[in-house]
Parts: structure tokens; sequence; C-alpha cells
């Protein structure tokens, strides 16, 4: 009788213990993120506090960019965790400096309506960049069909999407989730993987949280050494001079290869928002190797004439081996092209 007594209170016990474990938030894991392997599921990490991945977790902060890159119209989830007690280090022109056991977290999702993105939204993929102590790792996980978890794809995948894009066209898109390597071709300075979108420029306008970004990182303890009042960011898209807008897209768009450092360098074009050449730019530049990337055109940039410049003809191209940029995108982005030829179209024929 005593026996049975204790073992009811030891099942007893057992069953709080764990009805406990149950109720309690999962939370970031941190050995998770800086495991040697990647974990198999996304929900292994603890970034969301739903199945679905739609409620980020404690200490994850979602943020957005002030010009978007383009993804096939694709809507763009962005969020960032950095360990307790430490912090980024700002830097003014450069992507910012991370530490140890940071994740950058971007999950991509269409909806039947890119009018509406929010309305019968479904995820494809959330990629992951996470500062290990060697550098960045990239690992890419693909959603299921319930929208229940995500599954690590080394290999990436492709999907069909059907969707109407922003500006009312039916679309029907062959989206290209990367594999693990095709990663590094984008997010790669000096041959070492590295993040393209927290920056300054980027960040520096109020994002989710109906603050200044930098200031909001800054508060919540995460962000170290920014001023107090950064340079307001350029934006690809607004009442700025169309120069600007459109340095400012070709940034964010294209200067993750074409820079020093960059994947694309060899090519003489570097289109990053710190060029003050404007031969850098593409303006008057000859191409360095001849091809069908060239078309039948001289220069990159032929000032006054964009349907004369080899920037709009691999701008409007969706062939492999001539549009650009390489990766990320299956379809034309129709309101880049268009701020492209206007800008193109404004500068004086004589110019350098």
């Amino acid at each position: 009788m005593q026996r049975q007594t204790y073992a009811r209170a030891w099942l007893a016990g057992l069953a709080a213990l764990l009805l406990a474990a149950c109720s309690q938030p999962a939370g970031v894991s941190d050995s998770a993120i800086l495991a040697e392997d990647p974990a198999p599921k996304l929900s292994a990490y603890g970034f969301f506090k739903d199945a679905g991945g739609r409620t980020l977790a404690e200490g994850v902060v979602a943020y957005d960019l002030v010009n978007p890159l383009f993804s096939d119209y694709a809507a763009k989830h962005r969020a960032i965790y950095v360990p307790g007690g430490k912090q980024a280090a700002y830097t003014a022109n450069d992507v910012f400096e991370f530490p140890v056991g940071s994740v950058l977290i971007k999950t991509f999702a269409f909806a039947p309506d890119m009018r509406t993105p929010t309305q019968g939204e479904r995820y494809i993929e959330t990629r992951l960049l996470i500062r290990k102590e060697e550098g960045w790792a990239a690992y890419p996980y693909i959603w299921n069909r319930e929208q229940t978890e995500a599954a690590y794809a080394p290999v990436g995948g492709r999907q069909v999407v059907e969707t109407i894009a922003p500006d009312g066209e039916a679309m029907s898109i062959d989206y290209a989730v990367p594999n693990r390597n095709q990663c590094k071709l984008c997010h790669s300075k000096d041959g070492e993987m590295t993040p393209i979108g927290p920056s300054a420029r980027s960040l520096n306008h109020d994002g989710p949280h109906d603050a200044n970004q930098i200031a909001d990182w800054t508060a919540r303890g995460i962000l170290a050494g920014a001023p107090e009042a950064p340079p307001a960011a350029p934006a690809a898209h607004g009442d700025a001079a169309i120069e600007l807008r459109a340095r400012a897209w070709l940034d964010i768009n294209c200067a993750h290869c074409h820079r020093a450092g960059g994947g694309a360098s060899n090519s003489g074009l570097f289109l990053a928002w710190d060029e003050n050449n404007p031969t850098g730019w593409g303006v008057h530049k000859r191409p360095t190797a001849a091809g069908r990337g060239s078309g039948d055109d001289l220069f990159v940039i032929e000032p006054g004439k964009p349907e004369s410049s080899i920037l709009v003809h691999r701008l409007v191209s969706v062939e492999p081996g001539v549009a650009m940029p390489e990766l990320g995108r299956s379809v034309v982005d129709r309101e880049g092209l268009a701020l492209m030829r206007e800008w193109i179209a404004g500068m004086p024929p004589e110019a350098p």
C-alpha cells in the first residue's frame, strides 16, 4: 500500500514537471545556433513562439530595409537575434559588425495577390545567416505545405508561384531557393561570407516598431557606437533626386557583387553607394568582356540612351548568362527597370 502511495506521488510529481516544462516558452537556443551542424528543423532554434513562424520569440527583433533587394516580388520578413549581453558595432558605411551567436533571419513569402501581401500569405523559405566563431554561415530552410515547419535544404529547391504582381499583372514565377553554396556568390567579400542588408543607410528609418531602427537597436542594447543622428538614408522610391534613387537601387541590388572585394570586382563596375567616379557606375564605360551579356551595346551606361545601355539590356533579360543580377530573380523588376531608364534618359549625352 505504501509503495502504491509513493508511486502515485512520484507519477504526480513527474506529471507536474512535464506540464510545467510544456507551459514554458521555448526561447532561443544559443546551443543550436552555435552547433557545428545546422539544425534539421527551423523550430530547433526557437526564433518563433508558434509553429508557423508568425510570432517572434523574446529577444528576436523584427526590422526592415529602406530599399529591399528585389526577389521576384516576394515579401520579406526580417528579424535579428543578438545574444544577451552582446552588441553589434556601428559602422558608417559597411554592414555592422555582429558578435558571435548573432543571427539574421529572413523569410520569403507570397500571397495570391501581392497588392494585398498579408492576405492568404504563404511562407516559401527562411534563410539564416549565423555568426559563428569562424565567420558567417548561411542555412536555407524550406517551409512545408502545412506551414507548420521548415526543413534544412542545403541543395535548395524550386517552386512555381502563381500570384498577381503589385502593378496588377498576373505572374507565374519559377521561384528558386538557393543552395548553400549559391548563398556565397552574393554574400561574399574578399572571399569571406558577409551579410548585405543591415547597414546604417539601409536601417536608418522608422521600421516595424514605429521608431528609427538605429535608435531602437541602441535602446534595446543590441547596437553600440551609433551617432545620435546618422545621415538620412537614400530611398529608391520617393521624392529624392532621380540620381539618388537610382544609385540607392543599384547599391542594394548590385553592389554586393559589384564592389571592391566582391564577386564581380574584376568587371571594373563598382555600384556601391560610396562610389564617386561616374565611370565606376558604368557611365561611358566599356565592358571588360564582350558577349551575350553586352548585346550590341558599347557602354554599360550611354547617357541619354537607356535602350543602348548594357545595364538596361541585362535588367530587361531573364535569360541565364545575360540577366543581372544573376541570382534571386526569374522575372523582370519592372519598377527598378523603369527607374534605371528614367535616370539614364535624363543624363546629358555629353556626360564624361
